[in-house]
């Protein structure tokens, strides 16, 4: 027993977390020739996070860019360069490549000196995200002075240097916001309330951290918890039990464990430890993945089309063998050796290579279904230890029912026995794999604008894959494998009822239909051709001076949307949420929607200086503003982040962050709109 519990301590041992900052910046200068000098910025950023070059369109995330304060007798001599190591990805949220850091960044700024005497203030400002949420755009200050200029500036030194300034200002590098600030410019209330270092009503600025923490913890499901990724692999390994490789080998096992040793507490400890070594190699597995690709590739590989297409090849390949076209198999080698080894040898090393025989002996049934859960996992861009603890589900899965009837042997004459079903359940798992290879070749589709798989045609796939899943699961079609036997079980029967019931739910899809169950999946709503239902939700108020005096006007209680230009979980809530008719309508009808860009880089009249945790700060831009009202009046600074606020400027609710369950959130805005008309009538 003791080897038991030192085997589970190193299996905990290796799924502990890591706890991860974002990124640390330093600055260096150098003289590159009596009246050049290069500004490097440099940064070290920690995994699960990537910062954005300086080549990104118009519309999308916010990227790296040198601004300036101040200067004089120098000027920024073209465009900020990024350094080498930054890779492209392709973002569905955005519809557009971005281009990236990870791990570590550089961006170089030269300047042209034209005097003898010269100063500069300026900042590097860039974006910063991970899989989950973004930060406010950050900025790295640096000042640049000096008495070692030229003697006096030369008619072509100003006229080079002028060429220089309007030949970065034209650079192609427009920022998210440019829109807004037009139109915001077009409005002189909007403008001066932007402007404005004081607000009109300190109460509105008043901290209510206190009041938020009251009503309970913020809400936020951002990517997939751990959780959900073990119960994901456990599910995993139970369908794999399910399969002919694996389900005939447990009472062969088991009957080996029990008439290996006359003593029976002997028997079941041998029986735990091949328990314990099944989840030991699978975790293993997992950990391999990821050291192999990289925590922040796993992370980023949704993105990437070059590596979408391999998975859909590879789950076309798992669909394949799961339908009856081949078998996958490892080398019979490899079982042989690793059994014979294990009939040498004694103890638990003997344990071990049986457990690793049974691996890969089974192969050719848990090989898809592992490849599909790593893949599903890896895409997802979940946790950097989303593959460990996924294999850990699954193995244990995979290893409880060895230990359980070696504990209990007569459960196993009350077991099913091995028969056709376990071929139905492989040509299912068929079914499944080949619609999921669609979501992956889609987002290859989307980056390079092939439009061969627009939302109608991804629609109409999985119609008819669903739909002829029903007609196997009915016994209308067979495959290969499938016995001649026409009698349907109940259960086959209510399954293929579910799939045929699922593809009739998709068909509306075809016309603009949201079809909320596969949202996730297919292509966004903008490859619709055709489509009847065009919902959407726009903010009225981008300021938020301006918001509060229209709801204390209507009377209306105030949703305050932090949100980004380049955060695409913000998207995903807009896309899955705020699509919903009730979530619609409650926006529209009794909120007054204000949504605060935090990398708006409309610039405010004037600097403004600030304190933040006792570190000095400085307001330049819009964004800049809204970032130090969600930081100093809600306690936060990822988006999106969602508070219900009265018309006073006091919580009606808890905050809420990413959670794309639309019951949630409606239930978040009808106790916030309640609670709103309680203090009303509190108040007559």
């Amino acid at each position: 027993m003791k080897r038991v519990i030192f085997l589970v301590s190193l299996l905990l041992l290796c799924c502990i977390p890591h706890v991860m900052g974002q990124g640390r910046f330093t600055t260096s200068q150098k003289r590159v020739s009596p009246t050049e000098i290069d500004v490097v910025f440099t940064g070290d950023i920690d995994f699960g996070w990537h910062v954005y070059s300086t080549n990104i369109g118009s519309g999308g995330p916010t990227p790296a860019s040198f601004e300036i304060d101040s200067k004089d007798g120098i000027q920024p001599l073209g465009a900020l360069k990024p350094g080498a190591g930054a890779v492209q990805m392709y973002d569905p949220v955005f519809g557009m490549n971005v281009s990236m850091f990870e791990g570590r960044c550089s961006f170089t700024q030269r300047l042209k000196i034209t005097k003898k005497a010269y100063s500069m203030k300026a900042y590097l400002r860039y974006g910063i995200c991970n899989q989950n949420s973004c930060l406010p755009p950050q900025t790295v200050e640096v000042a640049v002075s000096g008495n070692d200029g030229p003697d006096a500036p030369t008619a072509s030194a100003e006229a080079d240097a002028a060429a220089a300034e309007a030949k970065a200002a034209a650079s192609p590098q427009s920022q998210p916001g440019d829109t807004l600030a037009a139109a915001l410019a077009a409005d002189s209330t909007q403008a001066e309330a932007l402007s404005a270092a004081q607000p009109s009503d300190s109460a509105w600025y008043a901290p209510i951290t206190e009041e938020l923490k009251a009503y309970g913890e913020a809400t936020n499901t951002s990517g997939r918890s751990l959780l959900y990724i073990l119960l994901m692999g456990m599910l995993g390994g139970l369908i794999a039990l399910a399969t002919p490789c694996v389900w005939p080998i447990i009472p062969m096992t088991v009957s080996f464990f029990l008439h290996r040793s006359e003593n029976r507490r002997k028997a079941i400890s041998d029986a735990i430890l091949y328990g314990v070594a099944i989840v030991i190699i699978y975790v293993g597995l997992g950990l391999i993945i990821t050291s192999i690709f990289g925590t922040n590739a796993l992370n980023d590989l949704s993105t990437n089309a070059v590596v979408n297409i391999f998975f859909f090849i590879l789950l076309l390949i798992f669909a394949a063998s799961f339908l009856g076209g081949f078998e996958l198999t490892l080398p019979s080698s490899w079982s042989t050796k690793t059994d014979a080894l294990a009939n040498r040898t004694g103890g638990m090393i003997s344990i071990f290579l049986m457990a690793a025989t049974l691996a890969i002996v089974s192969f050719s049934c848990t090989g898809p279904i592992i490849g599909f859960l790593l893949v599903e996992l890896s895409a997802d861009g979940g946790s950097s230890l989303a593959p460990a603890v996924g294999m850990l589900g699954f193995a244990v899965a995979l290893a409880l029912p060895f230990t359980l009837f070696a504990l209990f042997p007569a459960w196993l004459k009350k077991a099913p026995k091995s028969g056709s079903w376990m071929n139905v359940v492989k040509v299912t798992l068929g079914f499944v794999e080949l619609a999921f290879a669609l979501k992956f070749i889609s987002v290859a589709d989307l980056a390079y604008g092939w439009h061969l798989l627009d939302r109608e045609t991804f629609l109409a796939l999985w119609i008819a894959i669903f739909m002829l899943l029903a007609a196997y699961l009915f016994g209308w079609i067979k495959f290969a494998h499938d016995d001649d036997d026409r009698h349907v079980g109940v259960c086959r029967f209510l399954i293929g009822l579910c799939s045929l019931a699922f593809s009739i739910y998709m068909i509306p899809g075809l016309w603009g239909a949201p079809c909320k169950a596969v949202s996730a999946f297919a292509p966004p709503m903008t490859t619709q051709d055709f489509n009847l239902d065009p919902v959407k939700v726009e903010a009225k108020f981008n300021d938020y001076d301006a918001g509060m005096t229209y709801a204390r006007q209507v009377g209306k209680p105030v949703l305050i949307d932090f949100t980004g230009y380049g955060c695409v979980n913000c998207r995903k809530m807009e896309m899955a949420v705020w699509h919903d008719a009730k979530v619609r309508d409650m926006l529209n009808d009794d909120f007054v929607l204000i949504s605060l860009y935090v990398d708006d880089k409309t610039r405010l009249a004037e600097p403004i200086e600030v304190s933040v945790g006792g570190k000095k700060r400085t307001l330049r831009t819009v964004g800049d503003r809204w970032s130090y009202l969600q930081e100093t009046k809600f306690g936060a600074n990822t988006q999106p982040q969602y508070v219900a606020l009265d018309n006073e400027g006091h919580a009606l609710n808890r905050s809420v962050s990413f959670d794309e369950n639309v019951a949630n959130y409606v239930d978040f805005l009808n106790t916030s709109l309640q609670r709103y008309h309680k203090k009303q009538e509190g108040n007559k």
